[in-house]
């Protein structure tokens, strides 16, 4: 058993669930109506929409069906 390892992954755990309780409290304390716009760390969680490059392809059957029309 390598104590060191253990200690390294027990660390890399705590960083994650502070980082996840610290998410949690802003989200808790921004209940409530508010108005203008949403924080900036607030947004970049909150992406929604296609991932870039994914624009409407239109498969290569369909391309050469339409050419002939």
């Amino acid at each position: 058993m390598d104590v060191a390892k253990i200690l390294e992954d027990l660390r890399r755990e705590r960083a994650q669930i502070e980082e996840a309780i610290l998410t949690l409290e802003r989200l808790a304390e921004g209940r409530g109506k508010r108005r203008g716009r949403p924080p900036s760390w607030l947004s970049e969680a909150r992406k929604r929409g296609r991932p870039p490059g994914s624009k409407n392809k239109v498969p290569a059957v369909a391309k050469a069906g339409s050419a002939g029309a």
